[in-house]
């Protein structure tokens, strides 16, 4: 696998681990209810920079803008998704935390193959469990790029129309692409 594809994908989980993993959520003076902000971030792979966070109506319905995101490459649709106070945690203690490491790894994974990125990855739901904004997913992941379906599970946090945290079993090491 392709050195950034690893980086991008938390496979060399300390590198992430460096940049910072031990911020907190905001919260009111009151201390009752975040308050997500949503710095400008930036498009490592030259697009538009990502200005505004976009809220849904349900948490499936945050969920499922991030998969048809997700699928389409369309790293702004990813991103106004996501607010500073987001963390995605994956496995082996890898935490990406914040907008601008999101930032960072979405771009990276939007990118083709030939560039050490995933676009042309499919993420099709294969069950889905409820429980208050936590939609717990499991998944197949499937590309013409992959000599085999990789399955894994996420738990999608979403707050007040936000993706607010993932806790993801994806492992970009253990892709199996086509020679």
């Amino acid at each position: 696998m392709p050195k950034h594809l690893s980086i991008a994908l938390a496979g060399i989980g300390a590198l992430l681990l460096l940049a910072g993993c031990t911020s907190a959520p905001a919260t009111s003076s009151a201390g009752d209810a975040p308050e997500y902000t949503a710095a400008t971030v930036s498009n490592a792979n030259g697009g538009d920079d990502a200005t505004e966070l976009v809220r849904l109506d349900t948490p499936a319905a945050v969920y499922e803008e991030h998969i048809r995101a997700l699928n389409a490459c369309d790293w702004d649709a990813i991103m106004v998704q996501y607010p500073d106070q987001a963390e995605i945690l994956f496995p082996h203690a890898v935490t990406v935390v914040g907008r601008e490491e999101i930032a960072d790894l979405f771009a990276g994974f939007v990118n083709g193959p030939e560039d050490g990125g995933l676009c042309g990855i499919t993420f099709t739901e294969e069950h889905r469990q409820t429980t208050g904004g936590t939609l717990s997913v499991q998944w197949v992941a499937e590309a013409d790029f992959l000599a085999e379906p990789y399955r894994g599970s996420d738990a999608y946090i979403s707050d007040d129309g936000l993706m607010v945290s993932m806790v993801s079993t994806f492992d970009g090491d253990e892709l199996v692409f086509k020679e």
